[in-house]
């Protein structure tokens, strides 16, 4: 059961940058902008392509290992210079439209290049919620290679000196150029950000390969950009303060009893409730810790929630409630909203009976008692997933995001 993000969600969780083309050119204010300010959605290095501008050429490592230029594709009739990304869902939908497109007209003239212009030390942990890799150059082999990329995958997160002489203002963002290397259509792949190929209306993209590759002029050349907005690596900086306003936040630890878990594990939200036992004293329980934090932090603008309840004795709340705050386990301020609208304090719990036999009953029968113990739960209380022991923490984050989807999707198929 997929439980993907609304659609007002759509700009903070992706950095969503949808502007119209007159809107793309950088404005300096009063020929006084600093260096690396952004303005007009690029830095003020950075140039926009006019249609009819030359491709500026590139010389960037791909993932094949090898360093790929422009001239590696002048044989095609059409080149097309699309910038995507690992963690984008924007750029994930778009896919779905674009790697059968490469590989339809792959024979016909039409050559292909990816690149990806995000540094990796500027996406926000919760603008990952999406995927399961990051844009880093080892994740986008990873990447590619499960979505199966039909064209050259190439990395330009480090100097993005390729995004700014594009002006790359998102991902995607398309720039076709005909025979001459001339820029003939610039946009959008198409005017839908789902995944299904029926909600899409205009297929910009693939309308303007067409007319390109019969000789004939695009009739609409330039669109507007949608989709995730290029990280540049001057934001590294927000990053750091995103985190340190997270670490800065107040935890919170509650007593419950095993009608309280019952309760929880009734799972009546809408989102997917990830509980996890564990105790201070408890060796695996502290290893695994730092990536439920970090996977919670991932998802904290999806219909995702971790839960988790302490086996330290009740008398020792303050040293359970001390490790928490050192592992910064604090809701996010979107669930803190949620959790107070289902009159709920806290998602952070200290077990208060003697006896575990009641909380095994309340949460998962098939518990075998010992700890850590984790169970994934969908919105009714269905146990889609259990784990008991410390969790690997690429194959809970795989797990997570195999029920929350990769996409987002429209309302009226929720």
């Amino acid at each position: 059961m997929k439980h993907p993000a609304r659609r007002f969600l759509a700009a903070a969780l992706c950095g969503a940058l949808c502007l119209s083309a007159s809107a793309q050119q950088p404005k300096k204010k009063g020929g006084t902008a600093a260096k690396g300010e952004i303005t007009g959605g690029l830095p003020v290095d950075a140039r926009k392509l006019n249609l009819g501008d030359a491709a500026p050429d590139f010389n960037l490592l791909g993932i094949d290992g090898r360093m790929t230029t422009l001239a590696d594709f002048k044989s095609a009739s059409v080149l097309m210079v699309v910038f995507l990304s690992n963690h984008c869902p924007y750029s994930h939908a778009s896919e779905t439209r674009l790697l059968p497109l490469a590989r339809e007209f792959a024979g016909q003239g039409l050559a292909v290049v990816a690149i990806n212009p995000n540094s990796p030390d500027s996406v926000r942990i919760d603008e990952l919620g999406y995927s399961k890799y990051n844009d880093g150059y080892e994740e986008m082999k990873l990447y590619a290679k499960e979505s199966g990329f039909p064209f050259p995958y190439l990395y330009d997160g480090d100097t993005q000196v390729t995004a700014k002489a594009y002006g790359c203002l998102a991902t995607p963002h398309v720039f076709l150029f005909d025979r001459e290397r001339k820029l003939r259509y610039v946009g959008r792949v198409d005017d839908s950000r789902f995944e299904e190929l029926a909600s899409v209306k205009s297929h910009d993209t693939r309308n303007a390969v067409v007319e390109l590759l019969a000789g004939k002029p695009v009739t609409v050349a330039q669109t507007t950009v949608m989709g995730c907005s290029t990280k540049w690596n001057t934001k590294r900086d927000d990053v750091a303060k995103a985190d340190e306003k997270w670490k800065a936040e107040p935890v919170d630890l509650l007593p419950i009893d095993a009608a309280g878990v019952a309760a929880l594990a009734k799972n009546t939200s809408n989102r997917l409730r990830l509980v996890n036992v564990w105790a201070t004293w408890c060796a695996p329980c502290v290893a695994e810790f730092p990536a439920l934090v970090s996977l919670s932090r991932r998802l904290s603008n999806r219909d995702f929630e971790l839960v988790t309840i302490s086996m330290d004795e009740p008398k020792m709340q303050a040293s359970a409630k001390k490790f928490l705050e050192k592992q910064h386990a604090v809701p996010s301020a979107r669930l803190k909203r949620l959790l107070a609208a289902e009159g709920r304090e806290t998602a952070n719990f200290i077990y208060t009976e003697a006896s575990s036999d009641a909380l095994v009953k309340a949460l998962d029968p098939a518990w075998p008692g010992p700890l850590p113990h984790t169970v994934l739960i969908a919105p009714g209380g269905k146990i889609l997933w259990r784990h008991n022991g410390q969790v690997d923490a690429g194959e809970l984050k795989n797990e997570v995001l195999k029920h929350l989807g990769a996409f987002y999707t429209p309302e009226e198929k929720r």
